[in-house]
């Protein structure tokens, strides 16, 4: 992955979505996008607990808040790549191979009512399924098959050390 990925969130609501949208910001994270811009409610809590998973496993997903998706969208569509996961769309393992990895890509992940517009302003509408399933496994199953590999964050605070059983963290300096 060459170029810069971002996940637009859209109709984001703080009193119901703030779990769903966390771990859209994490699997974001921890497959390499680089930003996560928030549609819908702003959540400045929501931003600080990404930042806070940064802290202290490393990497960097900026993060911003947008109160206009369809004029932002608009305007990125101009220089990079939109891609909409919808249980609508084309088979993802189609579309993949389309994407050039020298533009910005951005994956936008609807809320409870994806605007009409969203289907017509992106380049690709693509489906991880045909059936009802979850934003953040979507987003999980396109990222995997869209980065060569996830990310190594050298700025680590804490790593994971993977174990068939038991968990065993290490703190940097260790």
């Amino acid at each position: 992955m060459c170029a810069e990925v971002v996940v637009l969130r859209l109709g984001h609501r703080k009193g119901r979505d703030p779990r769903i949208t966390t771990h859209l910001g994490l699997v974001a994270r921890a497959f390499g996008a680089q930003r996560l811009v928030l549609a819908g409610d702003e959540d400045e809590e929501l931003f600080a607990g990404l930042h806070s998973v940064s802290e202290s496993f490393g990497g960097s997903l900026q993060t911003e808040y947008t109160e206009k998706p369809m004029a932002w969208l608009k305007n990125f569509v101009k220089t990079g790549k939109a891609v909409h996961l919808t249980m609508y769309g084309l088979p993802f393992r189609e579309v993949i191979p389309e994407l050039h990895n020298n533009v910005p890509l951005c994956i936008v992940v609807g809320g409870a009512k994806v605007p009409r517009q969203v289907y017509d302003i992106c380049h690709h509408n693509v489906a991880v399924g045909n059936q009802p399933h979850s934003e953040v496994a979507a987003l999980a199953l396109f990222l995997d098959s869209y980065v060569e590999s996830p990310p190594v964050f050298d700025d680590a605070k804490l790593t994971i050390e993977p174990n068939q059983r038991g968990k065993t963290v290490h703190e940097s300096g260790d």
